[in-house]
């Protein structure tokens, strides 16, 4: 134990120790962290769905009809009429022709590169992938080439020199987790079928925010898989793969955090399918529009234009001070350290969310004014 200790002390005096911060109340624009009132810019709750009338009821009316846990995995006994119905209603939603639920979006990338891939196989993947892309290349143990973010010149110089291999996969983040931006997908997909690869795509930060009704990126582009999530802009947990109808039974066969996990509780399952409905009524287009204004207000004042707002400090230490110094004004902005982010680019991640008012935003501007952060 006395190595253990002097390894966790050898992250605080890096700065880099964590912790999980005490969080009460319903997520939304409003949070109570650390006991303090604070504004809520740490949330992946984009357009304001975890907290929901119509999500609450969708999944109470599941439990009350079906109960609660599905009891099995879904190749034993938890293949119920929810999962199988959610399923359909993703793929017509993105208009691909088959659908596999999984219990994370972490589960769901791992499984979907190390179901497709095996030694005898290639991936290419942005330097800057989420962790879960980079833990699926490794558990594949596909040979793993990393090309410069977003790179699509270098991709190709890449592939290029790439040995014969059985199967080659190209694998991006649409809209990078803590950067804010977006992959040059139109020029991965054209790489993809010159050098006969499949492209599998983590839509995780797009899926309810971007494209016609809360789609994505991915839409009409001949993406091979995508990956999403029902637990950020949809406001509940899980997620799935979309695609091709062969590509999504081989993880179905394959994809050992598909099969070796319980299904998702039906309740959530509910919850999501109500979600992706509620997405294309005037409410939640009203709530991607104010989204998208929010976007809109705070590019007017030189941030990037994105719901995710990487605002970069570089030490460890220094960001997480900052960040305690603005909770101080009741604004919640989580440091991310290392190993999320590389060494020397700690950051504020602040998150925007479409019930966030004007009022709010200013109060974030001014304070980071205030503390000379930009």
């Amino acid at each position: 134990m006395d190595k253990v200790r002097a390894e966790l002390q050898q992250l605080a005096d890096a700065g880099l120790r964590r912790r999980m911060r005490p969080i009460d109340g319903p997520q939304g624009p409003e949070l109570v962290v650390d006991g303090r009132r604070a504004i809520n810019f740490s949330s992946n709750n984009y357009l304001g769905l975890a907290g929901h009338p119509i999500l609450q009821r969708a999944a109470a009316r599941a439990a009350d009809e079906h109960g609660f846990g599905a009891g099995a995995s879904r190749l034993i006994a938890g293949n119920l009429a929810p999962h199988r119905a959610l399923e359909q209603r993703i793929a017509r939603w993105k208009g691909t022709e088959a659908a596999l639920l999984f219990s994370t979006g972490y589960q769901a990338n791992v499984g979907m590169i190390s179901g497709l891939l095996g030694p005898e196989d290639v991936v290419f993947s942005d330097e800057l992938n989420h962790a879960s892309l980079i833990d699926g290349c490794r558990l594949s143990r596909a040979r793993t080439v990393v090309y410069r973010h977003a790179d699509a010149d270098d991709l190709a110089q890449k592939l290029a020199a790439a040995p014969p291999a059985r199967r080659r996969l190209i694998v991006t983040d649409s809209v990078f987790s803590m950067d804010g931006d977006r992959a040059p997908l139109v020029e991965l997909v054209a790489l993809a079928r010159r050098f006969e690869a499949l492209i599998a795509v983590d839509e995780a930060h797009a899926v309810g925010v971007l494209g016609e009704d809360g789609v994505g990126l991915c839409a009409g582009l001949g993406v091979d898989l995508q990956m999403g999530t029902l637990g950020k802009a949809l406001g509940g947990f899980g997620a799935y793969v979309a695609g091709a109808a062969p590509l999504v039974e081989l993880l179905l066969q394959r994809a050992r955090s598909f099969i070796f996990t319980t299904a998702l509780p039906v309740p959530v399952v509910a919850a999501a399918h109500a979600a992706i409905d509620w997405l294309i009524t005037d409410e939640g287009r009203a709530a991607r529009r104010q989204l998208a204004a929010n976007v809109d207000w705070m590019a007017a004042r030189g941030y990037p234009r994105s719901h995710i707002l990487p605002i970069q400090i570089g030490g460890a230490r220094a960001t997480m001070e900052l960040s305690e110094a603005l909770l101080q004004r009741g604004l919640f902005a989580q440091g991310i350290r290392p190993p999320t982010v590389p060494p020397g680019t700690s950051r504020l991640r602040v998150a925007l969310m479409a019930t966030h008012t004007e009022a709010q935003l200013a109060s974030l501007v001014d304070a980071l004014a205030d503390l000379r952060i930009r």
